[in-house]
């Protein structure tokens, strides 16, 4: 009984001091936080410059191993984190490839291995959504004489809404992701410090108010993402519904 309570007391102790540590915008929280969305947002850019015009392209162009492509890349989807992390650092370790950039520990490999692990994601999403749309276009646009690259533009453009989810999703995974971005980047205080990986080290240091601090942070970001992804969806499928 009494190590029930004492749990109890550390857990209340560690909640109330987080609360704290939010509200007064503690420097140190918003240092990581900041990181964690530079890093996650900056990922989200590059896996959408990729990954949306790549699931455009999978729908529209009709060529031999495109089936085996849209296969592989929904399995991709699923990519252990630990692996890309262990790629990525292997390129980018002194001894690899791509060691003279002297990219390692820093934010750009951090940037590097979330692109990596969720322009599948993006992708593969954005497929989905640009193949239901061509399904109903695509006698329409081709008797028009649109080429190929003019109907996956006008897919994009018309899609551009719902393809947010995909966007959406994408940033969910990158921002909650701990495992590639530990191994390419470590934990450098004020240098690459993000949420995920400061939550495990500081529970492991018993500092449990910071990292309660930074998981409700990430709760609420993760409730943000899901909240705008299905406002998102819902106002597509009103707005389908009333044409």
């Amino acid at each position: 009984m009494a190590g029930t309570e004492d749990t109890a007391n550390n857990f209340l102790d560690a909640l109330l001091l987080a609360l704290d540590l939010i509200t007064e915008f503690n420097a140190g929280l918003i240092e990581i936080v900041s990181l964690s969305l530079s890093v996650s947002l900056s990922a989200v850019l590059i896996a959408a410059s990729i990954g949306l015009p790549l699931g455009a392209a999978l729908t529209v162009y009709n060529f031999r191993g495109r089936q085996i492509s849209i296969v592989l890349l929904n399995a991709l989807m699923g990519l252990p984190p630990v692996f890309i992390g262990l790629t990525v650092y292997l390129l980018l370790s002194r001894s690899g490839p791509l060691g003279a950039l002297d990219l390692l520990f820093t934010p750009t490999a951090m940037i590097i291995a979330q692109a990596i692990l969720i322009t599948p994601i993006v992708a593969a999403l954005s497929r989905q959504t640009c193949q239901a749309l061509y399904e109903i276009y695509e006698e329409q646009l081709r008797s028009l004489g649109a080429t190929p690259l003019n109907i996956m533009l006008t897919i994009l453009w018309d899609a551009r809404i719902s393809l947010v989810t995909a966007i959406m999703a994408g940033f969910g995974r990158a921002i909650a992701e701990v495992g590639a971005v530990f191994i390419v980047g470590g934990n450098i205080e004020h240098f690459t410090r993000v949420m995920t990986t400061t939550i495990a080290l500081e529970t492991s240091r018993g500092n449990l108010a910071l990292a309660m601090a930074l998981g409700i942070i990430l709760v609420l970001l993760s409730i943000v993402v899901n909240g705008v992804a299905s406002v998102t969806a819902d106002s597509v499928s009103r707005s389908r519904a009333n044409r």
